[in-house]
């Protein structure tokens, strides 16, 4: 086989991998996906890391190959762990399995724990190939790389707007601005999120649920988070009612209520009080550490536009998801997609670096990571 020949069949076995990786759900752990060839290059097993604290990729995937591993080749988009956690170092087994090789997509963004799990296999004797589609791995583990490096959660936001930039008329009506295609995706979106975050006018005004209903991602329902600096979450509300369904976040600030706290912790809701801003608001950035210490690992803000504001503000916004819809709500519609001071010029604004283009059924869908200029 030629260098050519092997690196096409390396590159197809870890996007196997990928796929793999796609069905995890192990936050705050990042997930992975692995494949296992036999001597021969057949794949005989693939695994992935469903929650946290069972199996890692590589131990279901060598579990599942058994003895026919020995010889063979272990694909694994990210790095083999070489610690002790909640499961022994996937190192380990590794090593006792017998294979000869391993192909990684990317190493261990982990501070702690960076390319000590390769050192070791090649300490071992065993082949390490590192980087193979190491571009696609990366990508795929830039929210756990942003929790793990900053202490922060990754951030999207989920903006729905019309071509003039509004998100509701000019009698606050918003139910819908975008078409069914486009609330189909944001279903995805908040399936592949550990939180969704509202602020308080969104959660009064629409009363949502933010829970996945769309059954194709039956049982991922992200805790739903509010941004509340007074404690205004009526108890009425669909969000409160539905605690059971998943978890109800509202983050306020030391100065409100205790008995507006007590009640809405009585109905099953949890209270997280963080620093103010000299505004009063909730400050962003305490917010989302406190998130990220509860397993937060990927926020998506869904609205309303006081929020997205103040994370854009905040400069600690990821990526971007807008879906603009080809109907004009008036320029004094109300509100704006998002409320805040801005730039002063153009070339000072935030925006999708590389955006990727797609038509979701009429609406235009524009997504991609955020910059800001003069951020590194």
């Amino acid at each position: 086989m030629t260098d050519e020949e092997r690196a096409a069949v390396d590159e197809g076995h870890m996007r196997t991998a990928l796929q793999a990786a796609a069905r995890a759900l192990p936050s705050p752990n990042p997930p992975v996906g692995a494949v296992v060839t036999d001597a021969d290059g057949a794949v005989i097993a693939s695994g992935f890391h469903e929650r946290a604290g069972e199996p890692h990729a590589e131990q279901v995937a060598l579990t599942a190959a058994g003895a026919s591993a020995k010889g063979g080749t272990l694909y694994v988009t990210l790095e083999p762990c070489n610690h002790v956690g909640r499961t022994p170092p996937c190192v380990d087994q590794i090593l006792k399995s017998g294979v000869r090789r391993v192909v990684i997509g990317c190493l261990d963004p982990n501070p702690n724990v960076e390319g000590g799990g390769a050192e070791r296999l090649r300490a071992a004797g065993l082949k390490v190939d590192v980087g193979v589609l190491g571009d696609a791995t990366t990508a795929f583990l830039e929210p756990w790389s942003t929790f793990i490096t900053t202490g922060l959660p990754h951030v999207s936001i989920k903006l729905a707007l019309s071509l003039d930039g509004r998100i509701a008329t000019r009698t606050g009506a918003s139910r819908w601005v975008t078409g069914p295609e486009a609330r189909a995706k944001v279903q995805e979106l908040r399936a592949q999120s550990d939180a969704v975050a509202v602020g308080i006018g969104t959660a009064i005004a629409d009363d949502p649920r933010l829970t996945v209903r769309d059954p194709d991602f039956a049982g991922r329902h992200p805790r739903r988070v509010i941004f509340d600096s007074s404690l205004r979450l009526p108890a009425d509300c669909r969000l409160v009612q539905t605690t059971d369904a998943a978890p109800v976040v509202v983050i306020t600030t030391p100065e409100a209520s205790e008995d507006r706290a007590a009640e809405l912790a009585a109905l099953g809701c949890e209270i997280a009080r963080v620093s103010a801003t000299a505004e009063g608001r909730v400050d962003m950035e305490s917010a989302l550490r406190y998130l990220a210490q509860s397993g937060v690992v990927s926020l998506l803000i869904e609205g309303g536009a006081e929020l997205a504001g103040s994370a854009l503000a905040s400069r600690l916004v990821h990526r971007l998801h807008a879906f603009v819809a080809p109907v004009l709500l008036g320029p004094r519609g109300r509100p704006g997609a998002v409320d805040w001071a801005g730039p002063d010029t153009p070339d000072q604004a935030p925006r999708i670096v590389r955006p990727t283009w797609e038509l979701v059924g009429d609406d235009a869908y524009v997504h991609g990571a955020v910059q800001f200029p003069g951020k590194e």
